[in-house]
Formats: C-alpha cells, structure tokens, sequence
C-alpha cells in the first residue's frame, strides 16, 4: 500500500463519528448516498445543512453547522463546493475535528493548508464510500 493509501485507510479505521457537511434530503444526491453507506459502516453521522436543520435525514437531526451539533466529531466530510469548502475548514478547525475529508472535486489548497497547519489530517478530492470498498475496509454489517 502505498502513503496516500495507508494515510487513507488510517484516517477510516481511527474515526467513529461523522459531520456530512452539504447533506441532502434528496436520495439521489451524492452525499444522502455517501451518509447512508457510512452509517451502514457503523459510523455516526451527523448531516450538516442550515436549510434542512431541525429535520430528520437518516434518522438523524440535521444541524445548521458544525458548533450546533454539541458531540464531538472525529471527521468533517465536505459536500460544498471548493470556494465553500474554507469555511467549513475554519469551523472544523474551531470545532475540534482531526480530519477534513473534501469530496470528489473539491480542491481548495488554501484552506488544506490551514487545516494542516492546526494539525489536522486533510484528504481531498476523495470520497469515502469509493476508498471504503477499494481498500478493503468495508465492514459486513
């Protein structure tokens, strides 16, 4: 296995819990597939979404940001877009967090480094639900 991987398989086997930042309602969106498949993983996941808060997604409250969820939270997965995706590093940051996972397409280096710098890991342009799977680390549930 190779560094990215290893950093990749590590970053998965260490955390529990999840905040789905972006998450949609709507099943055929990217991140109701992605949340639904690590819970499914036996990870906690907390959906992310000023829009939805206060609903239930997955069987699980939707809170308006990262400071609202009031648990600790190991990972901060990104469902925004790449401008947005800085904010959210700053809160995850803020928050406690120890990974950043940006998904598929969303690179913002600037922000990467800042979560570097507070010592977070940072992944991007990777998605769980495909790392899961390729790495061999899905759980038979």
């Amino acid at each position: 296995m190779n560094a990215e991987d290893q950093l990749i398989a590590d970053t998965l086997r260490s955390v529990r819990t999840i905040a789905v930042v972006g998450a949609s309602s709507k099943p055929h969106r990217a991140s109701y597939g992605v949340m639904r498949f690590l819970q499914a993983q036996g990870y906690r996941c907390f959906p992310v979404n000023p829009t939805l808060a206060g609903q239930t997604l997955l069987g699980e409250t939707v809170y308006p940001d990262l400071k609202s969820i009031g648990h600790p939270v190991d990972m901060v997965d990104v469902f925004r877009n790449s401008t947005d995706a800085g904010p959210v590093v700053d809160e995850a940051i803020a928050s406690g967090a120890r990974v950043v996972w940006m998904q598929l397409g969303v690179l913002n280096a600037e922000a990467a480094e800042r979560g570097c710098a507070a010592g977070l890991t940072v992944i991007m342009d990777r998605c769980p639900a495909i790392e899961i799977p390729r790495l061999g680390l899905a759980r038979l549930l």
